[in-house]
Order: structure tokens, then sequence, then C-alpha cells
């Protein structure tokens, strides 16, 4: 179906030009020249997107952007703007704007964004129906944000303490979408990405939109727990197995009952474990510490990591067989500097649930900090998100957080030369693009030596060769020439 865009500007002439450029795309376009006659339009008929100017009169192309996300929160709107300052950038995100658009003769951009923004609001309509098909267990519930329990394991059905997924981006609306539709295939599942970025958050919605959202949930992390207990804590023990089991125990994997069992921090498991762990994954029983007899289970594990598992198979740290036993779907994270505005939603959220703890009046955060959190890389993800705001909560002195209330690392950050004034790149790229952009050139670099570029690169030749047979089914034909240079 024919995607229906409403453009607002108070200029005829490049109004019409984007209006016709669209039209020549096969969009259906409607053009008007303020924000009152685009509120009036939508609300006689259905629009899937929004661009506006700034300055568009009375009402300005932020009051707009306010007045669609509280109205039609399933419309993208995109600001054109002459200065694509963090300033102003801050400020349409703030407004619900979802991407922005320096002016230009060129509509190119405007169409590269404006179908991205097409795009995410389909996956996130796909996320909504997916939830309200899924049946009682998903219904919204709070659900842990760290990525791991620092202290052993712990225990809990559907609706434990912490935060939902919170964000637009089309990073986390990928990861969403993934989730809605292998929550209930049973599958075993291994979750990777950035310590901080929420991987158990991730495993618990993974558990609460499956069939077993009613029963238990059981975490352990395997970096957490001695050695010389990992095995009774998984698999139990009976009484006299060792010293000061005066008891018998069952272990996680039958407490988790039909539940889910998480592992995070797989890759630490040591390697004495892994075979049985392995054998406990295929057999569906394990058999307790000091006992001879086999017991079943019936939980789902899903596992965890933020290391590199293939490297550390090809290093012999990590069995290969077990890394394709709990491989069987890869759940990835991206990390916070991925995700965009979702900064300053995880923000917000983070504020209010502060201040509502602390009994402090606080209600938002200040322009300028919003333009620190922005430019800010992140490196600890959601959880160094997390605990700054708890600490400006703690510190602020007025009803809205200030620079002052950020930490001097924030504060004091610089991501390239001046952020205000750098310019915002047409295209942005993943990490995945990135590296194989990066591999195909030192691939081309030795003229297809394979030893030479698994040497450069840090990378075992075994590893080097499945990520040439990825980058290879991506875009055949250019690797196939590349590596055929150096023959």
């Amino acid at each position: 179906m024919t995607s229906r865009i409403l453009i607002v500007d108070d200029d005829a002439d490049p109004r019409e030009l984007l209006c016709a450029n669209l039209r020549e795309r096969g969009y259906e376009a409607r053009s008007v020249h303020s924000g009152e006659q685009a509120l009036a339009l939508l609300q006689s008929e259905a629009f899937d997107a929004l661009i506006t100017d700034i300055q568009i009169g009375e009402l300005t192309g932020f009051e707009l952007c306010r007045h669609v996300r509280e109205g039609w929160p399933d419309i993208p709107a995109i600001v054109l703007t002459g200065r694509a300052d963090t300033q102003t950038v801050v400020a349409a995100l703030r407004a619900g704007a979802h991407d922005f658009v320096a002016k230009s003769d060129d509509t190119e951009d405007v169409s590269r964004r404006l179908e991205r923004a097409l795009q995410q609001a389909r996956l996130v309509r796909e996320v909504s129906q997916m939830r309200r098909t899924s049946g009682p267990s998903a219904q919204p519930t709070n659900n842990g944000t760290n990525n791991g329990t620092t202290n052993g394991t712990t225990n809990g059905t559907n609706g434990t303490n912490g935060t939902t997924m919170i964000g637009e981006s089309p990073a986390l609306a990928r990861t969403q979408s993934l989730i809605a539709r292998v929550a209930d295939a049973d599958v075993p599942v291994l979750v990777t990405g950035e310590s901080g970025v929420g991987k158990e958050l991730v495993a618990r919605e993974l558990h609460r939109q499956s069939r077993r959202g009613r029963e238990p949930f059981v975490a352990i992390n395997c970096a957490a727990i001695p050695r010389e207990l990992l095995e009774s804590e998984l698999f139990g023990h009976v009484r006299g197995a060792f010293t000061g089991a005066s008891r018998a125990r069952s272990g996680l994997f039958v407490e988790a009952g039909r539940g889910t069992l998480f592992l995070d921090e797989i890759a630490e498991l040591p390697i004495e474990m892994q075979p049985k762990l392995l054998r406990a994954l295929q057999e569906r029983q394990v058999r307790a510490v000091g006992s001879d007899r086999m017991m079943g289970f019936d939980a789902r594990v899903v596992t965890a990591t933020n290391g590199d598992l293939e490297t550390q198979v090809e290093l012999g740290r990590f069995r290969e067989d077990l890394y394709y036993r709990i491989n069987v779907v890869n759940v990835h994270i991206p990390p916070l500097r991925a995700r965009g505005r979702d900064v300053l939603l995880l923000a917000q959220h983070f504020l209010e649930r502060a201040a509502t703890r602390s009994g402090r009046p606080i209600q938002g955060i200040s322009a300028a900090v919003a333009a620190k959190l922005l430019a800010y890389e992140w490196p600890g993800n959601v959880r160094e998100l997390e605990n700054c705001i708890e600490r400006a909560v703690a510190l602020a002195c007025y009803d809205e957080l200030t620079v002052a209330d950020l930490p001097d690392r924030i504060c004091n950050y610089e991501l390239g030369e001046q952020v205000p004034e750098t310019p915002l790149p047409e295209e942005w790229l993943t990490l995945s693009e990135l590296e194989g952009r990066y591999i195909r050139k030192v691939v081309h670099a030795v003229k297809g030596n394979k030893s030479r570029a698994a040497e450069i690169l840090g990378l075992a030749r075994r590893t080097l060769y499945r990520r040439l047979d990825r980058l290879s089914c991506d875009s055949p034909d250019g690797l196939q020439q590349e590596l055929q240079e150096g023959a």
C-alpha cells in the first residue's frame, strides 16, 4: 500500500519541490503551509509520516511535533532544519521528532531518512501486534535492567522489579522484533552485547513473551560462583556429597521447573564443566553431584555473554559443540551509543523513577544536559546511564537536572573538536557493516593472502574464513573479485 506523507512548510517552492519528488518515488504526498492546517488535515485523513520545517508560522514545527506525538504517536515526524547543530537536534528530539534533515535542494537524504522512519514504524507496529496476539503473558511487566546477577543467582516469576525495554530507535526495534519472533519457538537463545546493555532484561523479555511466562525465571552468573560449587549449583547434590552438604539440593535446572534458566557470562564457564552442560542440554537430564541417578528437566535455557565466543572456540577455551548447542538463535543487543534518542527516553525514565524513590520534585532535564547525554559515548551503556541519572537526582538543586549535576567525565567529554558544529554523516554504519568494510580493505591490501589477512586482523584463520563466507553471502561478486586479485 502506498505510504501517505504530509509535508508542512510555509515556503511554497521547496514545499512543492519536495512534494513532487516524493510523488516520483511512489509516495502519496500532501502539502500545507502551516501547523494549524496540518493538524486539521490529520484530524480528517490518515497519514504514515510527517515532514515539517521549523519556522512554519505561529505554531512552530517543534510544537507541531509535540501535538503529533500526543495525538498520533504512530506517525513518525521528520524535521527540516537549516542548522544541524546539537541545540536544534536536541530540541527536535525532545519535541518528539523521529529524525531531522538539513534543508537543501537535494531531496535524496530526505527520501532515505523517510524510508528509514517508515520502516521503523512498521517494525514497531509488528512488535505491538505480536504482543497483543501472544496471549495473557504479553501483559506489561517490570523487568530488571541489569544484565546479570553479580552475586550468584536470582529466582523470580514474571513481574520482577526493574523496567521494560524502553526506546524507539531502529536498532532496538529490530531486537524487539526478533525477540517477539523467537519467544515461543522454545529453542536455545544466546544473547550477546557489551557489558551494561541489558542482557538479562532481554532474557526476561523472552521469558515473559513465551508460553513459559507464568513459570519461574531463574538466573545465575557463571562468573560469580566458585568453580568447585558451580556443578552443585546447576545440577544439585545429594546429602553428604561433599563437606558441608548436610542436606540434598535439586539444583537450578530442576528448580526452574517449566520456566526459563538464564546462564549469564557463559563464556566464563570452566572448561571442565562444559561437557557436563553439553550433555545436560542434549539429553534434557542432569545428574546431581554424588548421585548415580539421572533426573529430567523441562526448563528453557537462555545464555548470554559480552565476549566473542567464536574467538574463545578458536583459542580452545570454549567447546565448539557447546557453542552451536546454545547458539541456535543469536539475539544481539545494540550498544547505547547506537540507539540515538533512546538515551533521552531512558534518561527521563530513570529520572522519574529516582525522583519517586527519593521523594524529590525533579521533573526533567535541561537542554544542555540533553546535549551532553547525546554527545557522550556511554561505554558502560544503559547501566552507566542509570547510575549517572541516579547520581544527578541525588545532587540536583533545582526542579530539572543541570550540567552541574553530571559527572565530570560526561561534562568534559568531547566527540571530535566541537560537537555542536560537527556535521552529521549522511549514512550511519552498523558495527557489522564497518567490520565488513575493514576486512575487505585488509584482504585487498594483502592481495588475497588469507593467512596474512588473519594475522593483521588478529583472528584465527578459521574465524576469518567464516567471516569471509558471511561477507560472500552478502556481496559475492565484490568479495570474490578482491580475493582473486592476488591470484
